[in-house]
C-alpha cells in the first residue's frame, strides 16, 4: 500500500489571500515545487485535501474552485512537480447557500477527505502524513491514523477549530515548522525512523 502526504491548499501550496476566487490571486509559496519534488522521489503520492468555504458562502462555484485549482496544477508542472489528486469540501453548517449547508464528514478538522482518498487509491494512513496550517488540518491527520505536520506558512497558525460539537483539547501536531520545504526532510527522515 502507498504512503501519501497529504496537503491542505491554502497557506501550504498557495499563499493564504482569504476567499481566493480569481486564479489571478494564486501566489505558489517558495519551496513548494521542490519539496513536492522530493516528496514524489521518496515514493509519496501526493493529494490535496481543502476546505472551501467560498462555495458555501456563495463567493464561487464548486466549478470555480476547480479550474483554480486546474491553474495550480499548471503552475505547479511548470515548476517540475504535480499532485495526484484533488479533494474539495464545499460544506459549512452555516453556510449561505441551503444546498451546501450540511454538518458533513469531508469539512475539516473531520477526516472524510483524507479517509475517502485513502479507499479510493488504496493508501495506508498510518505511514502517511498530513500537511497544514490550521488545528483543524493537524485534527483531521491525526483523526485519520496519519502523522501530522503544522506549517507557518499560513495565517491561521492559531485559529481555533470550528466545530459543531463541544471543543476538546486542541490536537498537537507531531511537527512544527516554517513550511513544506522545511517539513520534507523531517517527513523522510520520520518515515525512514518508523520503518527501522
Amino acid at each position: 500500500m502507498p504512503s501519501c502526504v497529504f496537503l491542505d491548499r491554502d497557506g501550504v501550496l498557495i499563499e493564504d489571500v482569504h476567499l481566493l476566487t480569481d486564479s489571478r490571486q494564486i501566489r505558489l509559496l517558495p519551496g513548494v515545487a521542490q519539496a513536492l519534488d522530493r516528496l514524489r522521489r521518496g515514493n509519496y503520492l501526493l493529494v490535496v485535501v481543502t476546505n472551501q468555504t467560498v462555495v458555501a458562502r456563495g463567493l464561487a462555484s464548486l466549478e470555480q474552485v476547480y479550474q483554480i485549482n486546474a491553474e495550480i496544477d499548471r503552475r505547479l508542472l511548470a515548476a517540475g512537480a504535480e499532485v495526484d489528486a484533488w479533494y474539495v469540501c464545499p460544506h459549512h453548517p452555516r453556510a449561505t447557500l441551503a444546498e451546501h449547508r450540511i454538518d458533513c464528514e469531508c469539512r475539516k478538522p473531520r477526516p472524510g477527505m483524507i479517509r475517502r482518498a485513502a479507499a479510493e487509491h488504496g493508501i495506508d494512513l498510518a505511514r502517511s502524513y498530513m500537511v497544514g496550517d490550521r488545528l483543524s488540518d493537524v485534527a483531521a491527520g491525526a483523526a485519520a491514523g496519519c502523522r501530522t505536520i503544522q506549517v507557518h506558512s499560513g495565517m491561521h497558525l492559531a485559529a481555533p477549530i470550528e466545530t459543531t460539537k463541544p471543543r476538546a483539547e486542541p490536537p498537537r501536531p507531531d511537527h512544527l515548522c516554517a513550511g513544506l520545504l522545511d517539513a520534507t526532510p523531517w517527513i523522510l527522515t520520520d518515515a525512514a525512523r518508523q520503518a527501522a
